[in-house]
């Protein structure tokens, strides 16, 4: 029933059924039936795969419109707190702020732990 969810997941994060079954422990039968629905996963094991994946148990059966988290190279989930989240909605509406992430994209780790030292000293928080 809600398996289109789960494969678009799969498919995101480089994943397959029975990846998701090993990480998870739930037996791949589990999941089999479920794509034949014929069956579906009782709530404990539908939220083992929503964890898996980093999303909400909703978001997995199709109740919640969230967008799944962004992930890292490692397809694990980008846990973004408030700060972070705020600092997007800056991006967003300040164009000088996206001159200056579009700038420190090509930016080297070094770059910017330059650029932290002299903002840094700019304020005096030495």
């Amino acid at each position: 029933m809600y398996y289109e969810n789960f494969e678009t997941l799969c498919k995101r994060h480089n994943t397959n059924p029975s990846q998701v079954s090993r990480a998870t422990g739930i037996p791949t039968s589990t999941l089999t039936a479920w794509k034949k629905g014929s069956y579906t996963p009782k709530t404990d094991k539908l939220q083992k795969i929503a964890d898996h994946f980093g999303v909400s148990l909703g978001y997995l059966i199709g109740t919640e419109e969230e967008e799944p988290n962004a992930i890292d190279k490692e397809n694990n989930p980008i846990v973004l707190d408030d700060d972070a989240l705020e600092l997007l909605e800056e991006l967003k509406e300040r164009p000088e702020m996206r001159t200056l992430f579009s700038v420190s994209r090509k930016a080297t780790k070094e770059d910017i732990l330059k650029a932290v030292k002299i903002i840094e000293a700019l304020k005096g928080d030495d």
